[in-house]
């Protein structure tokens, strides 16, 4: 098998469809096998009645993975990546807003120059608000100054890659999962492409400003332990703050018979010392709340059906 298509699906029973005429379509006449694998989601519509009649139709090789509920998109494309035979695998959205076509094209990339493992793509021009783009490039300016390991910004899951680096990603078994970070840490040589993201098919995006929120607090956590010594550096200067003010107050009293400030400061020391504790606080339980999960062992997913060429469930 030359290529897997690797689509998580939530919620795409209007797409599904559309999206493997469109990767019939574009891979016509390609010279070499390619097969979709669908992962359903646990989607609350009718994605996974569509996806068996995809399967049963197999007008192109199609693997089916029904997940046991909503794991989330991160835990469903590792589901397809563990099931894609490919010795290229893509990830690709169901909803057309990524074309197959540039599948093709980074195939091409591969076949071209043996020294590039990833061809990745990053939207060129983004049809979003003003206010979300300054948020997600605030994102990438922070999380490349707190990471060890550097993230291209606008870079998407779109991306095409060898199974080499497939295998790599498979070992990277963590329970909260980032991909854009997973991909910067394994390495290999990556090639960045731009595309532009077509309109969706059907249907509405199932990402909210709070999941993107989120899915960047995971990626900062996940990737970076010097959230853990902003909060060290914000007690100690909180401390030596509220010691040389414990000085100033004491010298006041002594020397010069001032009165020891009222309730209005009491009140705003406070809550300034209150609130960087729980900050701090915070953020060590966030660390700690991971910790607690990734030690849990569970796994990434649970697979309900996996439905295969031979059209046998397992």
């Amino acid at each position: 098998m030359k290529l897997s298509l690797v689509v998580p699906c939530y919620n795409e029973a209007e797409n599904v469809a559309a999206f493997q005429d469109a990767v019939i379509g574009a891979f016509a006449g390609c010279g070499y096998d390619y097969e979709i694998v669908f992962v359903d989601d646990g989607s609350k519509d009718a994605t996974y009645h569509n996806l068996k009649k995809l399967h049963e139709a197999q007008r192109c090789p199609v693997k089916v993975i029904r997940l046991s509920r909503n794991f989330g998109k991160e835990s469903a494309i590792y589901a397809g990546l563990s099931n894609a035979d490919g010795d290229y695998i893509s990830f690709i959205d169901a909803d057309l807003q990524q074309r197959p076509e540039i599948v093709r094209d980074m195939v091409i990339k591969l076949d071209e120059d043996p020294e590039i493992d990833i061809v990745a793509a990053y939207q060129d021009r983004r049809g979003e608000g003003k206010v979300l783009s300054f948020f997600k490039k605030s994102f990438y300016s922070v999380i490349n100054k707190l990471s060890d390991v550097a993230l291209r910004a606008d870079a998407s899951d779109f991306r095409t890659f060898r199974r080499s680096v497939a295998e790599s990603l498979l070992t990277v078994a963590e329970y909260h999962r980032f991909s854009k970070g997973i991909f910067a840490w394994v390495g290999y040589n990556t090639h960045f492409i731009p595309y532009v993201a077509e309109a969706r098919r059907a249907g509405t995006t199932k990402w909210s400003f709070k999941k993107l929120l989120n899915y960047a607090i995971e990626g900062i956590i996940g990737y970076s332990t010097k959230p853990l010594r902003i909060a060290t550096a914000l007690g100690t200067l909180t401390a030596i703050t509220a010691f040389l003010y414990l000085l100033f107050v004491v010298i006041q009293k002594l020397f010069f018979g001032i009165a020891i400030p009222g309730y209005a400061t009491i009140i705003v020391l406070i809550l300034l010392l209150g609130g960087v504790q729980l900050l701090c606080i915070g953020i060590i339980g966030e660390y700690v709340g991971r910790t607690f999960e990734q030690s849990k062992d569970r796994p990434i997913y649970i697979a309900k059906d996996i439905l295969t060429y031979n059209q046998e469930s397992k």
